[in-house]
């Protein structure tokens, strides 16, 4: 059947040529979508084994390819067809091509996939090509591809259809492989440094290790409540207990249900680890390896631009305990203050509004968050933390309203925190029960004390340094993306019909 015949046999609708074609191509090859199709090698193999191929030069290896049809010109004698690893042209002439395989050319549309048998040549203008002696349809596709050029346009259509995104998009396509690399060395870096990765439930009967609203559900055998965690800090402190290794990681999903934006998501990827008998200052100089490892591995540099910036993520890092980056931001001296009472007035005599119960740490956190926390562009550790706002963690000697707790900040975002964990059992008890006294006052009421981790905590956790990352953001950096929802393959959307 010759191209002209077909086309004008089909109906004027896209999906609906697809449709004829896919009938057409049933009557007359069988099986459109076969089982068992076997290429001899990729295309970025096909491109590697003759980069030395001269212009103009015709080989008599004979090669088996495959991939998805992303152009097509005259009448289908040139495609260029894609694998994942990259594309190559297919050429299909009555001179090099046989009947049969021409005969298929009016059948294919752009987004099919096909596997092709041919010879290898360079053209004159240097385009590695395959001759083609047979083509062999594979799949056919159904629906249009995106436009070439422009490729999915509609932000939100390339999040709830992120097939058309990485299919169209080669930008989103390479975030994606970068992202898979970035957690592969995540765990590359971490089991160098000696860590054990273990895994812990996602399923738990009481949520804790962080402050956030869960996700509820009820597990009908059991019949009993349980939640999606929020964290593993709990359970990967009880694995330190037990002795099983002294340094211990999880890459894990955590699930909060609570606000989305460019930088937040129900569902995100975090990195825990626990090393037992290091501090924060021992993570401090983890988090600039790790960081600087994760960088060099994906750019060959520690700069890395992002937006209209270009980030060192080379250490060490500037280092800033809170109230001396407070002081210096607004010529507040927090070590000064005596009491909360002469927090707040400080803080209204600043020009900052302040709750009249609020206490002197949560002063101090606030008018951070306020006047510094912004200008922390390059990555930064800002250090002593108050004990107000951080319920785990050692206190700092000689100042016992601050602890060792560190977070790393960099474009303005928060991506790690860190503690020099709090391993005295009965303040353990007295912290976590006065955290639960506040989250019942809040309107928490399914937050329940973890008596579990208490009993383990009880046996004996050695002193230790922990660490979270939060992955999504770390990747956004180091890839340039401007939302958490550019970097997660499938983020949660609002329903269509909303």
């Amino acid at each position: 059947m010759t191209e002209q015949k077909t086309e004008t046999a089909l109906s004027s609708d896209a999906t609906e040529v697809r449709r004829q074609k896919l009938a057409l191509l049933r009557d007359k090859i069988g099986d459109v979508y076969p089982a068992h199709f076997h290429r001899t090698m990729t295309n970025a193999e096909l491109a590697e084994k003759y980069e030395g191929l001269e212009p103009d030069v015709e080989t008599q290896d004979i090669v088996t390819v495959a991939g998805r049809v992303y152009s097509s010109r005259n009448s289908g004698m040139f495609m260029d067809i894609r694998d994942a690893s990259g594309k190559v042209q297919i050429f299909s002439h009555k001179d090099t091509t046989p009947e049969a395989a021409r005969e298929m050319l009016s059948m294919i549309d752009i987004g099919d996939i096909i596997g092709v048998t041919g010879l290898v040549r360079r053209t004159k203008r240097g385009e590695l090509t395959i001759n083609a002696h047979e083509i062999t349809m594979l799949t056919k596709s159904l629906l249009p591809m995106p436009e070439k050029w422009h490729g999915v346009s509609d932000i939100e259509l390339r999040y709830r259809k992120r097939h058309l995104d990485i299919m169209s998009n080669d930008e989103s396509k390479l975030r994606f492989q970068q992202r898979s690399k970035i957690v592969s060395g995540f765990r590359r870096f971490l089991e160098s440094e000696g860590f054990l990765e273990v895994e812990t439930p996602m399923l738990q009967t009481v949520y804790g290790g962080a402050t956030a609203d869960p996700f509820k559900t009820f597990h009908n055998t059991l019949k009993m409540d349980m939640y999606l965690r929020i964290a593993p800090e709990l359970f990967l402190k009880r694995t330190l207990v037990s002795g099983l290794s002294d340094k211990v990681f999880e890459i894990n999903r955590n699930f909060r249900n609570e606000g989305v934006s460019t930088r937040h998501n129900p569902e995100f990827t975090m990195m825990e680890c626990y090393w037992a008998y290091a501090d924060y200052e021992d993570m401090m100089a983890l988090v600039e390896r790790l960081f600087e490892n994760l960088a060099t591995t994906i750019h060959g540099t520690t700069d890395v631009t992002f937006g209209d910036k270009v980030l060192s993520f080379k250490g060490p890092f500037k280092r800033v305990p809170m109230p001396d980056a407070v002081k210096e931001a607004t010529g507040i001296d927090f070590l000064a203050i005596k009491t909360d009472e002469e927090a707040r007035a400080a803080a209204k005599a600043a020009g900052f509004e302040v709750e009249k119960d609020w206490t002197w740490g949560e002063c101090l956190a606030f008018i951070f968050e306020e006047k510094v926390e912004g200008t922390l562009i390059q990555p930064s550790h800002v250090t002593h933390f108050p004990k107000d706002i951080s319920p785990f963690a050692k206190e700092v000697p000689g100042e016992p309203r601050l602890v060792e707790r560190f977070e790393t900040y960099c474009n303005a975002w928060e991506v790690g925190n860190a503690f020099s964990e709090l391993n005295d059992p009965e303040e353990q008890r007295r912290r976590m029960e006065e955290q639960l006294e506040q989250a019942h006052a809040r309107g928490e009421k399914d937050k329940q004390l973890d008596d579990e981790f208490l009993d383990a905590i009880d046996q004996g956790m050695p002193p230790a340094g922990g660490l979270g990352i939060g992955v999504d953001r770390l990747i956004m950096l180091l890839t340039n993306a401007p939302s958490i929802r550019d970097v997660i393959l499938f983020p949660a959307r609002r329903n269509k019909a909303d």
